[in-house]
């Protein structure tokens, strides 16, 4: 294969449209969030991630898992939690069974701000879609997008 091949200018034209379509919509989510709620996406997706843990078994994540569920390295999500925790909306506690590992959990406060915000996320993101959907070139990938019924 050759930097001319068509297969591979077709693979990074796809790469290229479905990298275009994910900051357009997180664009979009972020001024949407930012200005009704004070939370960035990377803020909201934590609080998200977090409000799903249980307490049974499995239920509670380490902060690995937790940087996996939010894209982000560990030291970007320990920051990530830092600034939230500062804010009131999350709250760290030694595990009880392993006094090395911490658990983070979302305040009442947190879960509050996350009930208000996710009505703003859902709208902004159907928004997002729907406006990318007029290009013809991100209008396949918005419909796959809405075919996906992925359980998080």
């Amino acid at each position: 294969m050759t930097a001319t091949d068509p297969a591979l200018t077709a693979l990074a034209q796809g790469w290229c449209a479905l990298s275009l379509l994910h900051g357009r919509i997180e664009a979009h989510l972020e001024r949407a969030l930012q200005a009704k709620h004070g939370l960035s996406v990377r803020e909201y997706s934590l609080l998200d991630v977090l409000s799903r843990q249980h307490d049974g078994v499995g239920g509670h994540l380490q902060m690995k898992q937790v940087a996996d569920a939010v894209v982000l390295s560990q030291s970007a999500t320990t920051r990530l939690v830092t600034r939230l925790e500062d804010r009131g909306l999350l709250a760290r506690y030694l595990c009880p069974t392993d006094r090395r590992g911490i658990y983070t959990n979302v305040s009442e406060s947190g879960l509050k701000l996350l009930e208000e915000a996710r009505p703003t996320n859902d709208a902004a993101l159907r928004e997002a879609l729907d406006e990318a959907a007029k290009n013809p070139e991100l209008e396949p990938l918005v419909r796959v997008v809405e075919s996906l019924n992925v359980p998080i």
